[in-house]
């Protein structure tokens, strides 16, 4: 029995639906979260800036109050001992963790953090589209400030990045996988794809790199059509998703609920083709989760590297193979009759070209991808240790880009402001590279059971579907993140398989 006022007389059973109840509330409150942040970026008028900020912050310090609730940690002290059965186990220990996170920072700093990450993502929209860092330079400082003294507040003495990384509450959370595992992998990534770039740079494959360009504009309202279709062909369930536009794609929802957006360019269909494969992955995701534990952890996702591996996985190793574009290539010239004479390889090449000129990660090929990663990684590193400041974001970033990539950008706006994951969060992009080594390591598992190719080349998605479900998306948060992958997988994540996948794939595009 508890012992304090709060949760005195409380049973185990009391105790149980006390943390369950919370983590409904809490989770309904980041929900609600998700929808006004979708607003923002697809419906608000622009003048609805400055209420919608004050609304998020009410929202993330309600959660902060129902994490941190008396009668909360006395359920969880009830249930400390209590013999439970697995899935109740299981909310009591991710609530736990969020509950001791959140119960070691102060309320003024929530509130703080709350505040400042609230108009942020406003703020990075202000100035990137006036291509000028030193708009957002400030915010940038409040933001990294807030955050590392949250960090000194959850572990004192422990390296603040790995608290940063490791120890975060809600969607943004990534648990369970250690920065010596990230580190590791960012290793064997830099062995491997900057001789990989550099060879294809070298070579002299005759590859259909314009298969598309050359036969554009593309009109914006075909452009949805087809995406539209798309969405349609992989299985999207409409009656619980929808497609909009946004500055920077994403996705955000429920099992019941979620909200798809891409965006158009009319020089090229990729922009907008990419960004739906990449965001049905999510979406995927999202509605596979168990609908009996919406609003509790084993209804959630297993952070955001897992999640990123789901849409990693349809964006590339479905979207970009050769099977894929065989099936799905009729179905893009009915929209676009000008690419009648495109042949299922040329658009296979062109849509694996590895670009010399690449400057924004989200356009990025597959592989120089993760250097963007890594770039961008290594700077929220340095900021955090205080080995460069704000304001030398924008040439540390040139360099770096230099030294991996061979450029350099010509504004601010192709440079550290593209992204607008600064304006609420840090670090904010290592769960993309993680999510991209997981899926080529589901893939591989994947087609020891099911003839991936075959089905994909008949537009048969079903089964795979109904593997990642199985594997991945039904579990929620049901074991800690090692586990799931040892379990979908069998064996700890690495970095092995999607080397071993760039190497034979982009070897044999490039006749390397």
């Amino acid at each position: 029995m508890a012992t304090d006022s709060h949760g005195q007389g409380m049973s185990p059973d009391e105790a149980y639906e006390t943390v369950l109840q919370k983590s409904r509330r809490i989770l309904d409150l980041e929900k609600t979260d998700f929808t006004m942040r979708w607003d923002s970026d697809v419906m608000m008028p622009e003048g609805g800036a400055p209420a919608r900020a004050s609304q998020r912050s009410s929202i993330a310090a309600a959660q902060h109050r129902y994490r941190t609730d008396d009668d909360l940690g006395a359920a969880l002290d009830v249930l400390a001992d209590a013999d439970l059965d697995r899935d109740r186990a299981v909310v009591v220990r991710e609530v736990r963790r969020e509950y001791d996170v959140e119960t070691s920072v102060p309320s003024a700093l929530n509130d703080r953090i709350a505040d400042v990450t609230s108009g942020a993502h406003e703020d990075w929209k202000r100035a990137k589209a006036a291509e000028d860092w030193s708009q957002f330079a400030p915010t940038m400082e409040r933001v990294v400030d807030a955050w590392m003294e949250w960090a000194d507040n959850v572990a004192p003495a422990a390296d603040p990045f790995e608290t940063l990384w490791q120890k975060r509450s809600g969607y943004h959370a990534q648990r369970y996988i250690d920065l010596e595992t990230v580190n590791e992998i960012f290793d064997d990534l830099r062995e491997a794809l900057i001789p990989l770039i550099a060879d294809i740079r070298d070579s002299d494959a005759a590859v259909a790199t314009d298969a598309f360009t050359a036969h554009g504009p593309y009109d914006p309202e075909a452009q949805r059509a087809l995406c539209e279709d798309t969405l349609s062909l992989l299985g999207l369930d409409w009656d619980r998703a929808r497609l909009d536009l946004a500055p920077h794609p994403f996705s955000y929802g429920t099992q019941y609920d979620v909200r798809v957006t891409t965006r158009f360019s009319e020089e090229t269909l990729m922009d907008g083709l990419q960004g739906v494969l990449h965001e049905f992955g999510h979406t995927a995701y999202t509605h596979g989760l168990p609908q009996d534990h919406y609003g509790d952890p084993i209804g959630e996702p297993r952070g955001l590297g897992v999640h990123e591996s789901q849409s990693r996985f349809f964006e590339n190793h479905i979207g970009r193979s050769e099977p894929f574009w065989e099936y799905f290539l009729p179905t893009v010239q009915e929209h676009f009759p000008q690419l009648a004479g495109i042949t299922p390889r040329a658009a296979y090449e062109c849509v694996n070209q590895v670009y010399e000129d690449n400057l924004i990660r989200v356009a990025a090929d597959e592989l120089t991808y993760h250097m963007h990663i890594i770039l961008r990684t290594e700077i929220e590193q340095a900021l955090v240790a205080g080995e460069i400041g704000i304001d030398e974001v924008p040439e540390v970033w040139a360099d770096k880009l230099d030294a991996y990539l061979d450029l350099r950008p010509e504004s601010d706006a192709e440079g550290p402001l593209q992204d607008p994951h600064w304006a609420g969060q840090i670090p904010a992009f290592i769960t993309y590279t993680i999510g991209s080594v997981l899926a080529a390591q589901l893939d591989a598992t994947m087609r020891e059971d099911l003839d991936v190719d075959g089905l994909v080349r008949e537009g048969t998605f079903e089964p795979i579907h109904e593997w990642l479900t199985e594997r991945v998306h039904r579990h929620g948060q049901r074991y800690e993140t090692d586990e799931l992958i040892e379990r979908a997988t069998g064996e700890p994540l690495t970095a092995d398989y999607f080397v071993e996948y760039a190497r034979e794939k982009y070897g044999e595009i490039y006749d390397l």
